[in-house]
């Protein structure tokens, strides 16, 4: 993360996306939108830097790090 990097909150990302909820987490569970992370006990949020990016190119957009962490072994 870099220094000037924020977290945001869930409302944030939905004002700055468009999307609903539901849509927004279907979305992290397809790999398709950056994933939250946990900043508490009970809270999450999400690095801008990542939603910026999602917003550039929403279309071609691929979590980065789901592939090795969910691909399928032999």
């Amino acid at each position: 993360m870099n220094p000037t990097d924020r977290i945001i909150r869930l409302k944030t990302v939905l004002a700055l996306t468009g999307l609903s909820r539901s849509t927004l987490y279907r979305k992290i569970a397809d790999g398709t939108f950056p994933a939250q992370i946990r900043i508490s006990i009970h809270g999450a949020g999400w690095r801008e830097s990542a939603v910026n990016r999602w917003i550039a190119d929403p279309v071609t957009y691929r979590e980065p790090d789901r592939e090795s962490a969910h691909g399928t072994s032999p």
